[in-house]
């Protein structure tokens, strides 16, 4: 080995335990920084000359290191699993902030809960059948008041139903928005990558942004990514592929804008151009399930317990008489005046206490007296002890809501440990280590304080050759 080529050995060490001091000091930097991979120096020895020349004279020892190349320290592997429960994660999430919600337009259990209204609506009537006075008029008025509020109540709980799924509509349509940006973000930085690559510049960053944007869309929509040989990276949709190098697509919401039309037109996420309809998963999963199933069949549910009240009580009042003897008519009665009776529609039809059809028995009956046995009253009550009433399959609904949002809750939990876990395995893999970068600095630093020692060295060498040939 000649006095120069070790000369050109050591400078070459110099630079790259510099680039490893260099590359130590970005990643300490960076230790805090959200969705920063920690990065190395390739170290790779430089080998002599393999290509014989006339005159050429090799000792067959190499020509130093080479630290050209810093890579991202990243698992393929964790990755794609950490995308994948992200999104089990996030469509759970939202399910269960759908139950909650749900739950809280029940208002159960509480006072201002609809079975806490029934229960006092049965308690009028009690109360009714009980009355003394020819007339009533006091135990009639809180009976028809008590009344308002149930219909008043299952009004609300469907109100609220109804502003739930608009604000779960404008939610979903706002995350498509998002996605389409995102999905652009990533085919711009895909361009820059692939030139930075052709140019022999650093991409680092660059990747590290496009993977936040990739993990961000796998919690919106189930995104998954592939790696292709020129840097750039494939994202997919289960349906779809929303970024393929440099060309992206767009997703658009289609579907029912109003919750009065989802069972015909059901809402749905949709390539544009195409029109092909994407599977998600992740937010907009929940998003779709709580639109398409969830608010619609507790909304469907209290429509059944409003009908089945008009259609327990109705019959009975219609059997009884009122306060002047006359016939009673139907308690409920859809506010359309016509077709089935709804949570949305119901009113209570009767407006005089005094037509409320407390009696069982005409005048007729009495020899022409008005009748104040209060009978009818009195079976008015009994319904709510119906095993197979409103009040019953109100109860019922109530505890499978329960259990739903229990067993969601619970799906959430264990959900979450799992990414926690993936994601300290990815931490562990890509993260930055305070220890190791210590370490690492103390190496470079005793590397490159022997690669000067050798400079040092070579420089006495060649001061006392040049001396002794002077």
């Amino acid at each position: 080995m000649s006095t120069f080529s070790g000369l050109n050995a050591a400078t070459s060490a110099l630079f790259a335990q510099q680039r490893g001091l260099d590359v130590t000091g970005q990643n300490i930097a960076n230790v805090n920084t959200d969705g920063y991979s920690r990065q190395r120096a390739e170290l790779q020895s430089v080998g002599g000359s393999t290509v014989p020349a006339v005159f050429s004279v090799g000792d067959k020892v190499g020509g130093g290191v080479s630290a050209d190349t810093v890579i991202r320290i990243r698992d393929r592997f964790l990755e794609g699993r950490a995308q994948n429960e992200h999104a089990a994660a996030a469509s759970l999430t939202v399910t269960q902030d759908a139950l909650g919600q749900i739950e809280d337009a029940f208002r159960e259990p509480g006072d201002t809960g609809l079975q806490s209204q029934l229960d006092t609506m049965w308690a009028g009537w009690a109360d009714l059948a009980k009355e003394t006075d020819q007339q009533g008029s006091g135990a009639r008025a809180q009976v028809l008041e008590r009344t308002r509020t149930v219909v008043d109540s299952l009004h609300t709980t469907d109100r609220t139903l109804d502003q739930q799924w608009q604000q779960t509509r404008d939610s979903l349509g706002t995350l498509v928005a998002d996605v389409n940006a995102a999905a652009t973000s990533i085919a711009d930085l895909n361009q820059a990558i692939k030139r930075g690559l052709s140019g022999g510049l650093p991409v680092n960053e660059l990747a590290d942004r496009r993977d936040a944007l990739v993990m961000k869309l796998s919690e919106q929509v189930g995104a998954t990514s592939a790696l292709r040989d020129d840097g750039t990276l494939t994202v997919s949709v289960p349906g779809a592929t929303l970024v393929d190098g440099t060309s992206t697509i767009q997703l658009t919401l289609q579907g029912a804008a109003t919750s009065a039309t989802v069972a015909g037109d059901p809402p749905r996420i949709v390539t544009s151009p195409g029109g092909t309809q994407i599977r998600p998963s992740g937010t907009a999963e929940g998003d779709l399930v709580t639109m398409t199933d969830l608010i619609p069949r507790f909304r469907a549910a209290l429509d059944g317990i409003a009908a089945q009240l008009a259609g327990q009580v109705n019959p009975l009042h219609q059997a009884g008489f009122d306060a002047s003897g006359a016939a009673g008519g139907p308690l409920f009665v859809p506010s359309t005046g016509a077709g089935p009776i709804t949570a949305k529609n119901i009113q209570v039809a009767v407006t005089d206490p005094g037509k409320l059809a407390a009696a069982g028995l005409s005048s007729t009956a009495t020899g022409g007296a008005v009748s104040s046995d209060r009978l009818n009253a009195g079976a008015i009550y009994q319904l709510r002890l119906d095993p197979a009433g409103a009040d019953a399959t109100y109860r019922k609904m109530i505890v499978g809501l329960g259990v739903e949002a229990s067993v969601a809750t619970s799906n959430l939990k264990t959900q979450s440990v799992i990414s926690t876990q993936v994601d300290a395995s990815r931490e562990s893999v890509s993260g930055v280590s305070i220890d190791e970068e210590m370490t690492n600095m103390l190496k470079y630093q005793h590397a490159y304080a022997a690669a000067a020692k050798m400079v040092s060295a070579i420089d006495q060498t060649l001061q006392t050759l040049i001396g002794m040939v002077g």
